[in-house]
């Protein structure tokens, strides 16, 4: 077997890389290595030959190309680690040997299991274990890994008096009593959030792991790891949920509160396995998005910010969509055609529901010709040419487009904020000055309180092409039907046992019309269907979800019908105020029965900064829920002047190899390789080593301001440093 050497202690530990600590801990990662080798090997040479391979035809073919997709994706995974798979291990009670924990399962070509993935049932221990409740384990140790080789590790012994075996006693040599493991929560950060999974906490755990059935609240302060538990339970539920799995069935949208959050996160699902999550920010969700200003005022955004205007959205739509009040007469070459408004009206009531606008234009407009074609045998004619006459008929056209016009969502909202009489009839609840309130002059000059607007305007109306679309879709699928049929007979015709591939998919079915719809491949559309965000999804994650209007949380809602959703969120750092309970919040959406799970425990923050930051947010939110710091760095809160500033980020870059700086609050200075600098709002949901928080006009007056000082002081991972 080949000889791996995993660990790289430094000289500080040298009494944990003892053999007696380390040997099989040694042995394993040997295992672990030869197998990555031996399959990587295997399944790259299957692959290769594959590829080489005559494609063949009929079942040959579809075998070949099932074992080319399922080679690459097989052999994507194994590639992407080394032994860093490795979490670290478990040892229950009355077992042989330790359970080793993975980022992924791996059996060797014997049949052992040398790895089990994190998010089954059998590693739950690894992560939910605590001294009050151990799960059956008498020691857990955890792994600290650098550039594949193992720099430190942490064991905890559950039993309560372990020591009265050789064995035990030598080992107590490398019992961490927890405080160098949390100290490891403080190390140095970089421009993406950093490796956690090995220290999944237990409350964090119970969290990742809760059921996917309906809303759930994960509240928690500062450094709870709520970011931390979203993303791992998105990986968590595509693993344990198989409907989800399948973008065409479900999938998983992540939504975070800005740009930067987003290419901080970026890497974390990728590491665990995972790249078929959506993520995007609230902005993402509608194009205009990408250049649409902040409100500039509070009221306009508030007013916005309602469901009470997507209300007037959706009624500003049903102005677009009022049958004829009148008797027409349609000449044709055999008669003059009588259309009653009552065909009309009859025509209008007939859409399905869930159409967009322009989508049932289209209904309307067959239902029409089809009401007037089925009197045909009674005036003495033939119902396809008259059906033919009507849809040429220009004052036919000219009637369906007064009484539904194709529409445009952006116009539609547009036409809300530059018309005051349109905006008091579609939302008569207005009063004269919100309606004045809400009138601009441009009105595609789009705000970020807007985007709920269009949103709403779009999923009702639709695209302006949508009858165009929905041939061009059906076109494709039924060439795409048409393939697979052909595949089909194919296959049929060179099945001389009946123990093909095909035989064993057509048991339990009709004919082989069965199997070719089950063959169609409606991935076909992507092509078609840029919009990847436009739902639906089978589960939803939020984080900063404290921050959602009404109005956005309307957005989110239209894309997760099954009301699946994942909340992550602060109460105390609502910029705006969070004075209901959650259940109460989310009940004005109606998304009843949301189950809440608070975490309290901070593993990010030191003690020193939270107990200065804890006053600030309590003066305007007493009952928030300030989290227990577990961490200490010795190292006060600085306070100082402005001027200051460049000497002690100078100071800082002198004296630290690694980490990455803050600076909050100073517009005016640029980002360096090491030192950011953003503003209070953007910089929500990370985490620095040193922050230098310029307390300045960059804090608005009364409650946002001091909840973005709050947040602001809550960055700081190490050091923190006020300037005022």
């Amino acid at each position: 077997m080949t000889t791996v050497t995993a660990f790289d202690l430094p000289e500080r530990l040298h009494a944990k890389a003892a053999p007696a600590l380390i040997a099989h801990d040694e042995d394993h990662f040997a295992r672990i290595a030869a197998t990555l080798d031996e399959q990587i090997s295997a399944l790259s040479e299957r692959l290769d030959a594959e590829r080489l391979a005559p494609g063949g035809g009929g079942q040959a073919a579809l075998e070949r190309d099932l074992e080319i997709h399922r080679l690459t994706a097989a052999l994507r995974m194994l590639r992407r680690f080394g032994l860093d798979l490795c979490l670290g291990r478990i040892v229950a009670e009355g077992a042989d040997e330790p359970t080793y924990i993975g980022r992924l399962g791996l059996t060797d070509a014997t049949g052992r299991r040398l790895l089990v993935d994190w998010r089954t049932p059998a590693a739950e221990p690894f992560f939910a274990a605590t001294h009050g409740d151990p799960e059956g384990l008498v020691s857990r140790r955890r792994y600290r890994w650098s550039h594949g080789r193992i720099v430190d590790y942490w064991d905890e012994v559950f039993a309560p008096d372990p020591w009265t075996s050789d064995t035990w006693r030598a080992e107590r040599a490398a019992l961490d009593d927890q405080s160098a493991f949390i100290a490891s929560l403080g190390t140095s950060r970089t421009a993406h959030m950093r490796d956690v999974l090995g220290t999944i906490q237990a409350d964090q755990d119970a969290v990742i792991r809760a059921s996917s059935r309906g809303p759930l609240v994960v509240d928690g302060g500062p450094g709870t790891g709520k970011t931390v538990v979203a993303l791992h339970r998105a990986a968590y539920l595509l693993y344990s949920d198989p409907h989800l799995g399948d973008r065409r069935r479900g999938g998983v949208l992540f939504v975070g509160p800005h740009n930067a959050y987003v290419a901080y996160v970026a890497d974390v699902l990728p590491s665990l396995g995972e790249d078929g999550v959506q993520t995007c920010t609230l902005r993402d969700l509608v194009a205009e998005g990408a250049t649409a200003v902040p409100e500039a005022d509070r009221s306009v955004a508030r007013l916005k910010g309602g469901a009470d205007m997507v209300r007037a959205v959706e009624r500003a739509a049903e102005l677009l969509e009022q049958p004829p009040a009148y008797d027409m007469i349609i000449q044709t070459e055999w008669a003059d055609i009588r259309i009653s408004s009552a065909d009309w009206a009859a025509a209008f009531a007939a859409v399905e529901p869930g159409l967009t606008h322009n989508e049932a234009r289209e209904q309307v407009w067959e239902t029409i010709l089809q009401i007037i074609a089925s009197r045909a045998a009674s005036l003495g004619l033939e119902a396809r040419p008259l059906h033919r006459a009507l849809a040429r008929d220009e004052a036919m056209r000219k009637a369906l487009d007064r009484a539904w016009p194709r529409a445009e969502g952006a116009d539609l909202v547009a036409r809300l904020l530059t018309d005051a009489g349109h905006l008091t009839e579609c939302a008569p609840w207005l009063s004269a000055e919100e309606v004045a309130l809400l009138q601009r002059a441009d009105g595609h000059a789009w705000t970020v309180a807007d985007l709920p607007l269009l949103d709403a305007a779009r999923q009702r109306i639709g695209a302006p092409d949508a009858a165009e679309i929905e041939r061009g879709r059906d076109a494709t699928l039924a060439a795409e039907r048409e393939y697979m049929a052909d595949v089909v007979d194919s296959l049929v015709a060179s099945d001389v046992d009946g123990e093909s591939v095909l035989s064993w998919m057509m048991r339990g079915t009709n004919s082989g019309e069965d199997v070719t719809e089950s063959l169609v491949d409606e991935a076909v559309l992507e092509a078609r269907d840029l919009d990847l965000l436009a739902g639906p999804f089978g589960h939803v994650i939020v984080d900063e979800a404290q921050e959602l209007t009404d109005a956005e949380w309307l957005m989110l809602l239209r894309r997760c019908p099954s009301r699946s959703l994942t909340i992550v969120g602060d109460r105390a750092q609502a910029r705006h105020g969070f004075p209901q309970t959650w259940e109460e919040r989310l009940a004005r959406v109606d998304l009843d029965r949301a189950r809440v799970a608070s975490l309290r425990v901070n593993y990010r923050t030191p003690s020193e900064v939270m107990d200065e930051a804890a006053p600030v947010i309590r003066s305007v939110v007493p009952d928030a829920n300030v989290p227990t710091s577990v961490r200490s760095t010795g190292v006060p809160v600085r306070y100082g002047i402005f001027s200051e500033a460049d000497a002690i980020l100078a100071d800082w870059i002198s004296t630290h190899d690694e980490g990455v700086a803050c600076v909050i609050g100073d517009p005016s200075r640029p980002d360096t390789a090491r030192i950011r600098s953003l503003s209070p709002e953007n910089a929500k949901g990370l985490e620095f080593d040193l922050v230098v928080l310029v307390d300045g006009e960059a804090f608005p007056p009364g409650l946002e301001g001091t909840v973005d000082r709050y947040v602001a002081m809550t960055r700081a991972t190490q050091e923190l440093v006020v300037l005022s």
